[in-house]
């Protein structure tokens, strides 16, 4: 089903792995730690849903190399790939276990997602199995969303997380950011409101925040509610993509107090904020978001980590 032709990183932190499908594809899986808890305590998985990614984001290393969707066996074989290194029996003991399908692509473009979603509870034995979408919440694919919302009622209820990535208050710049058709943020709000149910997670609206990009917790309050909606602010990574097109991120890793700064304003309206900073070895790795791995015959930067791709 797949063939893992490179990996790099290291257990204690983040390890990215390249593989190859039948049909010559290649693609990438990440697991990663939070240092430091153990597996046991939390283990994330991220599965890629997309041969390449159509939506092309600015900020992005895997997009403009799209070639199609990954079956629902593809997506599996990922899954069980990465829980083999460690739990052969697939009986996966980690409290918290989230399954993120968002490394390669967005996973609302892909209905074997959906598929996948309904076959884990029977796939893996996961006390602690938490199932991520994050999207841009492209349009027209209005019967993804129905169908996730039915399966997140009947088989995750509160043990879910729904992510959507807006990056600014403002839609006119996300067209920028996300040059593609989407919903608006009056749509995502409405299925949101929807979608949440007492007990469950609140639905994250994620920004990788740039310097001169709108930000308006106000604008956004106005939109969406804090009893349903939190909100998620992480730095722009190390991409190619963000530093060719001149991107520079508002959350600096290496200042916690500018995040403090950004986040204010959010916890002002009522909102619940989480700054998301990994660890600094990550971006060396490539494990974050983003930083799309292949190519291994390409050179290694001079810290021995991140492959490019081309």
């Amino acid at each position: 089903m797949l063939e893992v032709l490179h990996q790099q990183g290291n257990d204690r932190i983040a390890t990215v792995h390249v593989a190859q499908l039948a049909d010559g594809a290649r693609i990438e899986m990440v697991e990663s730690l939070q240092p430091p808890r153990r597996r046991e305590d939390k283990w994330v998985l991220i599965v890629s849903t997309l041969k390449g990614c159509p939506v092309r984001c600015p900020i992005c290393d895997a997009g403009g190399s799209y070639s199609g969707r990954l079956s629902m066996p593809e997506i599996l074989a990922q899954i069980d790939y990465l829980v083999d290194r460690h739990f052969e029996s697939r009986k996966v003991p980690v409290r918290h276990f989230k399954i993120q399908f968002a490394r390669m692509g967005d996973p609302a473009f892909n209905d074997a997602v959906l598929d996948v979603l309904e076959e884990l509870p029977g796939h893996l034995d996961a006390p602690g199995l938490m199932p991520c979408i994050s999207t841009v919440a492209p349009a027209g694919r209005d019967a993804f969303f129905e169908r996730l919302a039915d399966i997140h009622a009947r088989l995750y209820p509160g043990r879910f997380q729904m992510q959507f990535s807006l990056h600014t208050s403002d839609e006119t710049t996300r067209h920028r950011l996300v040059p593609a058709r989407t919903w608006s943020f009056d749509e995502m709000a409405r299925f949101g409101r929807r979608f949440f149910s007492t007990g469950d997670r609140k639905i994250t609206l994620n920004f990788a925040v740039a310097r001169g990009i709108p930000l308006d917790a106000g604008v956004l309050a106005r939109t969406f509610s804090p009893d349903c909606f939190a909100i998620k602010l992480t730095p722009i990574n190390p991409t190619d993509a963000a530093r060719s097109n001149g991107l520079i991120g508002l959350i600096d890793p290496c200042c916690p107090e500018a995040a403090e700064r950004v986040a204010a304003p959010f916890r002002e309206q009522g909102f619940d904020v989480i700054i998301s900073i990994g660890e600094n070895e990550e971006n060396r790795i490539g494990s974050n978001c983003g930083m799309y791995v292949s190519q291994p015959a390409r050179a290694v930067c001079e810290a021995g980590c991140r492959m490019g791709i081309r």
